[in-house]
């Protein structure tokens, strides 16, 4: 048994939920990564997700895994851009979980 401190962190969801333009990387509204235990990401079985779009979630997902103060934009705006102006393509961060994990065993 860890009696260490411990963080509590957000398992995350990052969905396709619209495109608006030309799905040029073959994406479809539903298509999702999941981010868990601080630094995992899986696919579905036979899932592919774009890496550009990855990309442009990348930087929001650390903030989105921790409890935000209820004034932060980020915790009231999940949705980020695929960088390609040409898809159109918006994802949307969902909170699928919630888990405390012993703080030294995080990356």
């Amino acid at each position: 048994m860890n009696d260490g401190p411990v963080t509590e962190l957000y398992d995350l969801r990052v969905v396709v939920e619209r495109i608006e333009g030309r799905s040029v990387c073959g994406m479809k509204v539903g298509d999702h990564i999941d981010l868990t235990e601080s630094s995992r990401l899986s696919l579905p079985p036979g899932g592919h997700f774009c890496l550009y779009a990855l990309a442009a979630c990348l930087p929001l997902l650390p903030a989105k895994q921790r409890a935000l103060p209820a004034g932060d934009w980020l915790e009231s705006d999940s949705h980020v851009a695929c960088p390609d102006p040409e898809e159109r393509l918006v994802m949307r961060i969902d909170r699928t979980g919630r888990r405390a994990i012993p703080t030294g065993e995080l990356t």
